[in-house]
């Protein structure tokens, strides 16, 4: 029996074997949300490019100042104005987000100040740099603000244009092609015959890969049958830059995935020491990179999450890697007998997490009545309030 791949070296080796297969453009800033960096982003100014004040007051000396002291105003500075310097033993009115003026090493809150006439009062002794926000505190002249392979969000969109980016190099789109294999699958709303169940994976995959921030290039069911598998999977390669398919890459003699990669492309990976999810196939085909995901529906799902999104995040050029697992405790209690790494589905109530009563490979229900996925590691023993990985479905 071959022996199977450990969980983490099989998300290496994905992760190693994968290039980028797609190529750039340069985008306005209007339009990189969701986009993928093709290069570094470095600032060419300070953010803030001048040092400003952090609130409503009075700029001044703090040599000038001592107890109860009181200064002139010699000039008001609202926000977006060039300031003169600040005249020896005098204060400015100035404002939230306002630039200090030369001279000036200060900012006292209005607050702290009695006013009358021209003439200000300072109740307490500022300390230099008090309530100034520095030139650059934000993003310094230079700096690498954000890094190849970054997936841009709508916070990035405001740093961008907080040091002036109008436009941004990014990676084109990844188009994935996506299979479904199988004679006992019929499309929702057609009749069902005997022994036929509907295709939930070709509508999941197609979301999964839509929500990872992909274009389905074209989805394509096919029969049990050589001829059908080889059909679907060259069409696919002429339009995708990846191809996924569910079904089909088992031992059985209905499993045709794993023959026409092995005749027509490379075979990279194929079982993967995890629960569910077995049999799961990484090569080429038609000089196509290609993930071949387990048909049952959960085994679908937890091998997408798991390897298809770093799969194809890496080669849409991202820079992406499992999500950060939380620690939490489990609320219940068995024996390590599991030769393969199990991904349970769990409910998590004050940090404890209980499995789901169905955890079969065929019930997808499950994952939409829990929270996300215990990682419990092979031959593991499982006692009240031990700690382990907890992945929740929101963070892929």
């Amino acid at each position: 029996m071959a022996t199977l791949m450990p969980f983490r070296d099989a998300i290496e080796h994905i992760k190693q074997t994968l290039t980028t297969v797609t190529t750039t453009e340069s985008v306005p800033l209007s339009k990189a949300m969701g986009r993928i960096l093709a290069q570094d982003v470095i600032s060419e100014i300070d953010v803030p490019p001048a040092a400003n004040s952090a609130m409503d007051g009075f700029a001044v000396r703090t040599s000038d100042l001592k107890d109860n002291a009181s200064l002139t105003v010699s000039q008001r500075i609202a926000a977006g104005s060039a300031p003169m310097p600040l005249q020896s033993g005098t204060c400015a009115r100035i404002f939230t987000g306002a630039e200090i003026p030369q001279g000036a090493d200060a900012v006292v809150m209005q607050e702290n100040t009695r006013q009358q006439e021209n003439q200000i009062t300072f109740l307490s002794q500022p300390t230099s740099h008090d309530n100034i926000r520095p030139a650059g505190q934000d993003i310094a002249a230079g700096a690498t603000v954000f890094t190849k392979g970054k997936r841009i969000t709508a916070i990035d969109i405001g740093v961008l244009a907080s040091f002036g980016i109008t436009q941004v190099e990014v990676y084109l789109p990844l188009k994935v092609g996506i299979l479904t294999t199988g004679d006992e699958l019929q499309s929702p709303g057609t009749p069902l015959s005997g022994g036929q169940i509907y295709n939930s994976n070709g509508p999941l995959l197609e979301s999964l890969v839509v929500s990872s921030g992909h274009q389905v290039s074209l989805r394509l069911h096919a029969i049990d049958s050589v001829e059908a598998t080889q059909t679907a999977l060259k069409a696919l390669s002429d339009c995708s830059d990846v191809i996924i398919s569910s079904g089909g890459v088992s031992v059985g003699e209905e499993d045709h995935v794993k023959a026409t990669i092995e005749q027509n492309g490379q075979l990279h990976l194929w079982k993967i020491a995890i629960k569910p999810g077995k049999p799961l196939v990484f090569a080429n085909v038609y000089n196509t990179p290609f993930l071949g995901l387990p048909g049952n529906p959960s085994s679908t799902l937890v091998t997408f999450h798991l390897f298809a999104r770093l799969a194809l995040a890496k080669a849409a050029g991202e820079d992406l890697d499992l999500p950060k697992a939380i620690p939490v405790k489990s609320g219940f209690s068995r024996k390590g007998n599991q030769s393969r790494d199990e991904f349970l589905r769990v409910h998590i109530n004050n940090g404890i997490a209980t499995p789901h009563a169905q955890q079969s490979s065929g019930a997808l229900l499950a994952a939409s009545q829990t929270d996300g996925y215990l990682h419990i590691p092979a031959a593991h023993n499982v006692s009240p309030n031990d700690e382990f990985d907890f992945y929740p479905f929101c963070s892929f």
